[in-house]
């Protein structure tokens, strides 16, 4: 299989399925949408944006850093686009300071950021602490806060070390509950006086696919027909591996609980991946298929953690296949969030595939029998980005929003990514790069949708972008943009995109001049990119 339709698999996966259809733009998006204010938010309302620690740390041996698994991972040749890793990234190691000053220049009041497990913890359990690490993190801490800005730590972002799958297969073994109990343990006792929001674990739920599903995240393990891995088993091993990671994230959350938050008084939850689901067609089939689609996916993680066990669907198609929890297992994990972070950026059509035909990925067990599908009598559901996939679809922020917050009893919740990624272009000059309406659109249109949400009673905290700038994309390498700065990648200069500006007039409800004025620019787009390209041509040299 080549890099790229990997990538193309990747990205459908999300949606649990991976096949997709190309995308028109015969769907307009831009501009229809409420114009909107900070103002109008709830009074405490986080905003800010997120990296993570693999993305964006590089200094990947320095300072006692241990081999992570993506750092194995990425030497391997073919595994990522380019061959591309995180081995500099954009420095964020070392220009951490710049990096909290843009974030202070925007506005922001929140940064959601990871803690390298391996620069924590070399070794895992099996070594000792990295002091240099905990001092690299509390620096971060400090100087955010001295900046005004609330830190959000995620312990968990899909890097950890090494030598946990070498020694045990990581996420396979139940052994990896007292790892990730231990290295919590030490995030709390250095850092949980100043941090006061705790995610656990990053999507769990892409973890397991990706890594034990599709084999295109580290460990690589997979069967047929989801890929060739050398090792693993599609059908049994995601189930396996979701099933420690919520017993690691609820052991965690009652360490927290009963040792920490009394003193700190912070909370813990923990991040999904959460895609809007639309019935392909009206018939019943499809419309059921949509229930199981929520629950094959959202309903996977969240429905432990809030009803104390997987939803009855997965039992009734998995049978003997999924785990289960014991009695003091499912007393432990039930109630062991204070919020629900939403990782969400798209909506997808569903079919059902009990009774049509589906690709052989589809029609499995594992899948809950649903295929996904952009394409609805040969119309996109909207417009794309450049994630195939990964289609513009702002409705179904509220949407999603809406479901959650009825099955899950409105529990506070955090949008923790929500981003944009630029459409591929051939030959594209820099300075095009910093020209992003459509980011801008993106973000408007959607920060609409959320706003209607809350306004129907959605207990919403915080949204942040995804992400603060351009960075490593995982497999996509460094192509795919999400970023606010565009990140030079020979002076690894961080330059503002047209975002950028937006987001920090936005956040301080001003015009570049210093006047108030609302999100709608009151001149033409020409203008807007004239008045900003000296300053970004000055930023770049």
């Amino acid at each position: 299989m080549t890099v790229l339709s990997k990538l193309q698999v990747i990205f459908l996966s999300c949606l649990t399925a991976a096949f997709f259809f190309p995308l028109s733009s015969s769907q307009s998006w831009n501009g229809d949408h409420e114009e909107i204010e900070r103002s109008q938010f709830p009074n405490g309302f986080l905003f800010g944006t997120s990296t993570s620690a693999y993305q964006v740390e590089g200094a990947y041996l320095e300072d006692g850093k241990g081999l992570s698994n993506w750092d194995v991972f990425s030497h391997i040749p073919g595994k990522n686009v380019n061959n591309e890793n995180g081995d500099v990234a954009v420095d964020h190691y070392h220009r951490y300071l710049e990096d909290i000053n843009l974030m202070h220049s925007l506005g922001v009041n929140a940064y959601r950021f990871s803690i390298s497990w391996a620069r924590i913890l070399p070794r895992g359990r099996f070594g000792d602490i990295n002091l240099k690490g905990i001092m690299f993190y509390n620096k971060i801490i400090d100087y955010l806060l001295q900046r005004g800005i609330e830190p959000f730590v995620t312990i968990h972002h899909f890097d950890m070390p090494q030598e946990l799958e070498d020694r045990y297969d990581g996420w396979l073994s139940p052994l990896i509950q007292e790892d990730f109990v231990h290295f919590a343990e030490i995030c709390f006792k250095s850092f949980g006086d100043r941090v006061k929001n705790w995610t656990t674990i990053n999507e769990p739920n892409y973890t397991a696919k990706f890594a034990y599903m599709l084999g295109i995240f580290p460990p690589s393990r997979c069967s047929p027909p989801f890929g060739n891995c050398s090792v693993g088993n599609s059908d049994i091993e995601p189930l396996i591996a979701m099933h420690n990671a919520l017993l690691s994230h609820a052991m965690v959350a009652d360490l927290y609980r009963n040792h920490f938050q009394p003193k700190q008084g912070g909370s813990i939850g923990i991040v999904v991946a959460a895609v809007m689901y639309e019935p392909l067609t009206d018939e019943k089939y499809d419309r059921q298929a949509v229930n199981r689609a929520f629950d094959f996916h959202l309903g996977w993680e969240l429905d432990p953690l809030v009803f104390g066990d997987y939803p009855l669907e997965m039992h009734q198609i998995l049978g003997s296949r999924l785990p289960s929890f014991t009695p003091k297992e499912k007393s432990l994990i039930k109630g062991s969030i204070d919020f629900i972070a939403i990782n969400h950026y798209s909506t997808s059509y569903v079919k059902d595939c009990f009774h049509s035909d589906c690709f052989p990925f589809e029609a499995r067990r594992i899948n809950g029998y649903i295929g996904t599908s952009e394409m609805k009598d040969g119309i996109p559901i909207g417009e794309p980005t450049g994630l195939p996939g990964f289609p513009v679809v702002p409705t179904g922020m509220e949407k999603i929003i809406d479901y959650i917050k009825l099955k899950y009893h409105n529990m506070p919740m955090f949008v923790t990514e929500n981003g944009y990624a630029s459409l591929a272009k051939q030959n594209v000059e820099v300075h095009e790069m910093l020209q992003d309406f459509d980011r801008i659109e993106f973000h408007k249109a959607y920060l609409a949708a959320l706003l209607t949400a809350i306004r129907k009673g959605a207990d919403v905290r915080g949204y942040f972008i995804w992400s603060l700038m351009d960075c490593f994309q995982w497999t996509l390498g460094y192509g795919t943009r999400f970023g606010l700065y565009y990140v030079d990648p020979e002076t690894l200069n961080r330059i503002p995109k047209l975002s950028a500006n937006w987001f920090a007039n936005f956040l301080t409800n001003t015009s570049s001049s210093g006047e108030k004025e609302s999100t709608r620019h009151p001149f033409s787009k020409e203008e807007f990119v004239a008045k900003n390209f000296e300053a970004q041509r000055a930023e770049m040299k």
